[in-house]
């Protein structure tokens, strides 16, 4: 079994940064792809990013392209997430997902793992 934890999520203002840790416990490393998803209240939880192989070949969503990145330490077994230019939108509780294997995607519904997810509050 995996657990998954989060942490690093808060309050910060438009424009600030945030970086997001998801620490794996367990079978911790067999897991690939990593990968963070976000739900804002009352939508559906979206991909945000994702990393994948011993090459750490990163994915993005378009709406966080060149201002978030997404990157991990095998050592630490632990994903992080760096959020830039953090906008209003951004407003949601992040949450760390893992697979067993990387099947082509990172569908939410394909996730094996999942943490209980972090706030992240983008005020004006």
């Amino acid at each position: 079994q995996v657990q998954l934890v989060e942490s690093g999520g808060g309050l910060v203002q438009a424009g600030g940064s945030l970086r997001l840790s998801c620490v794996a416990a367990g079978r911790a490393f067999t897991i690939s792809p990593m990968g963070w998803f976000r739900q804002a209240p009352g939508k559906e939880r979206t991909f945000v990013a994702g990393i994948r192989g011993s090459a750490g070949i990163t994915s993005y969503a378009d709406s966080v392209k060149g201002r978030f990145t997404i990157s991990r330490d095998n050592a630490k077994n632990t994903v992080y997430l760096q959020m830039n230019s953090l906008k209003l939108e951004d407003t949601a509780v992040y949450y760390c997902a893992g697979k067993r294997f990387y099947d082509g995607n990172y569908r939410a519904d394909g996730m094996d793992y999942w943490g209980k997810g972090t706030l992240v509050t983008v005020s004006s």
